[in-house]
């Protein structure tokens, strides 16, 4: 079983959906599909009722979001990087030659709001900031609240935020937190199979995107979230990944994936029951690592809910993949540079706190006999 910090596993329920019959993605049949996803996903990006900002799906990576997200903004970026996918969205904008400055911060922390401000400060004006809400390689959360208080002082600055591994695991409250452009893959805390992202978008970036020049094509930003809004995608999406994001979307907002004492929650507080069972998670995976010693490499308030980077200490990492491996399940080695000195567990998506106490027992096992 995956407990790597994604792909997550998936339910047979919703694999099962990728095999349904294909449709002609010009037919009814497939605008109802897209109409279909939109009360779910608007309430897994947290928007206010009266939000008019817009959800989106296309069929592409996350890191193609990245890159149409930057499509959407003027040249002066400043990239806060933190960690290797907060690096990759830097490189990305100065590929496509942006002015990018990058505010660097030590991995294992989330950034500073003193910091951040002191960089637009003094470095500014800048069209936008990148920065990646959860940290997949080192496990670290970014406090979205505290970013969002600075960025209220610089009004002409956008926020672009990668929520890869945050979104459907942590509430994201895109409107509250000044978001104008948030993306994510599906293969992490929503618990589907790669192939598609979904992004929402506020309506000051698309009031920017629509003045920018030369913002491609099949990764123009506009393109595809006004396709998206008018039920119609400009190319043909992966209809079997919308029909399982459609299975998940009601599934998590009707409460099926709920523990048994949460059934009969829908809606909004379906939703926030699974982010405080991501939580739990979150807890008893720290707890079992201080039985054996050793600790998270971020700070307990810069934690990830989703995404457990744990110190190996003198611990060797390799046997300890090898050995859950051995016994059915894997977990992930350090990211980078931090590989052989962290291990990770993506304790995500439709994961079980029985399930959780299945790897840890048998990674006690692995842990006895080194």
């Amino acid at each position: 079983m995956l407990w790597i910090p994604g792909p997550t596993e998936v339910r047979p329920e919703v694999l099962a959906e990728c095999t349904r019959p294909m449709i002609g993605h010009r037919s009814q049949a497939c605008s109802d599909l897209i109409a279909s996803l939109d009360p779910g996903l608007r309430l897994a990006f947290g928007l206010e009722a009266k939000s008019t900002s817009s959800v989106a799906v296309h069929t592409t990576s996350a890191t193609g979001l990245m890159e149409s997200a930057l499509h959407g903004v003027g040249p002066r970026v400043l990239s806060i990087v933190g960690g290797a996918f907060a690096k990759r969205w830097a490189q990305i904008a100065g590929s496509m030659g942006k002015q990018v400055e990058t505010l660097e911060v030590e991995w294992g922390r989330s950034v500073d709001a003193d910091s951040l401000r002191e960089a637009l400060t003094e470095r500014g004006p800048f069209d936008a900031v990148t920065l990646v809400s959860n940290e997949t390689s080192t496990g670290v959360r970014t406090h979205l609240d505290r970013i969002a208080e600075v960025l209220r002082d610089f009004p002409d600055t956008l926020l672009l935020v990668d929520l890869v591994s945050y979104i459907a695991g942590a509430p994201v409250d895109f409107d509250t937190n000044g978001i104008d452009f948030g993306l994510a893959g599906v293969q992490k805390a929503f618990a589907l199979p790669p192939g598609i992202s979904v992004c929402c978008a506020s309506d000051r970036f698309l009031v920017s995107a629509r003045e920018q020049r030369d913002r491609g094509s099949y990764l123009d930003p506009v393109s595809f979230i006004e396709g998206h809004v008018a039920r119609k995608t400009p190319s043909t999406p992966a209809i079997g990944l919308y029909y399982a994001l459609a299975k998940q979307l009601e599934d998590i907002s009707t409460g099926v994936t709920l523990p048994a004492a949460d059934h009969g929650l829908v809606g909004a507080a379906a939703w926030f029951a699974r982010f405080a069972k991501h939580e739990r998670l979150q807890a008893r995976t720290v707890e079992w690592a201080h039985g054996h010693g050793l600790e998270l490499l971020p700070a307990a308030d810069d934690a990830s809910p989703t995404v457990s980077c744990i110190r190996a200490g003198g611990l060797d990492v390799g046997a300890l993949t090898a050995g859950l491996s051995e016994r059915g399940f894997e977990i992930s080695n350090g990211y980078g540079p931090l590989k052989g000195q962290t291990f990770r567990i993506g304790h995500m998506g439709d994961h079980t706190e029985a399930g959780l106490e299945q790897l840890l027992s048998a990674a006690d096992e692995v842990l006895a006999a080194l």
